[in-house]
């Protein structure tokens, strides 16, 4: 797993660490999964919350922690990479050993839980993130936006679409179509990599997967002056 990507991951959720949330997580997930806003989905969030505030009460118990000493966001996310608590139970890891999972007091079980989270969601070691790209008016390429966050479209069916591929981007590679508006700039196409979404599953959007990947970067450009 990049250095760089955990590191823009971290940097994007909590400033590392500095911006974790001051709530407290039952109070959280509670309202949120029985007194949920007034909106269309809002018997399917409260599902969920339910659901995640069962998730709470099991991972305090598993951890021998009082429940009510979980601090974090007002969404109920917890610790340095804002897992929810459902999360922490099925991708957490102990990474520095001391027998206990602690993602608001461990940078080091942070840093293992990312990368076992992405790995979870199909990570794959040495394949590239993104490609830009341009596109062609008038062809079927806008059908292929945000069908799924999985890279499923081969570089020819891309061409074929409209979409103006370089040579220097690997045939060998699914990929997923990608477009980042910019306000009165020119909207970004790119071409997404199984890895580039896979970040996507940890915030369904392109615009934090480019966050992730160009702050990551950014820090390792620094790091090389």
């Amino acid at each position: 797993m990049p250095a760089e990507i955990i590191v823009g991951v971290l940097g994007v959720e909590t400033m590392y660490g500095q911006a974790a949330g001051k709530f407290r997580v039952l109070d959280s997930l509670a309202t949120l999964a029985f007194a949920y806003p007034e909106t269309a989905n809002r018997e399917t969030r409260m599902t969920y919350f339910r659901g995640e505030l069962k998730q709470a009460l099991l991972y305090a118990r598993e951890s021998r922690i009082d429940p009510l000493s979980l601090h974090g966001s007002f969404a109920g996310a917890i610790g340095w990479p804002q897992f929810m608590p459902g999360s922490i139970r099925r991708y957490a890891v102990d990474f520095d050993g001391d027998g206990k999972i602690d993602l608001r007091n461990s940078a080091v079980d942070a840093i293992g839980s990312i990368a076992s989270f992405l790995s979870q969601h199909g990570w794959q070691r040495d394949q590239p993130l993104v490609f830009p790209v341009t596109v062609t008016p008038n062809m079927s390429w806008p059908s292929l936006i945000g069908k799924r966050l999985e890279a499923d479209t081969r570089r020819d069916e891309l061409r074929l679409a409209g979409v103006i591929v370089p040579d220097e981007v690997p045939v060998a590679y699914l990929y997923g179509l990608v477009d980042l508006e910019d306000g009165t700039h020119p909207t970004r196409y790119l071409l997404g990599t199984q890895n580039f979404f896979a970040i996507t599953h940890y915030n369904r959007s392109f615009y934090y997967a480019m966050a992730v990947i160009e702050l990551g970067h950014a820090i390792n450009r620094h790091r090389a002056r």
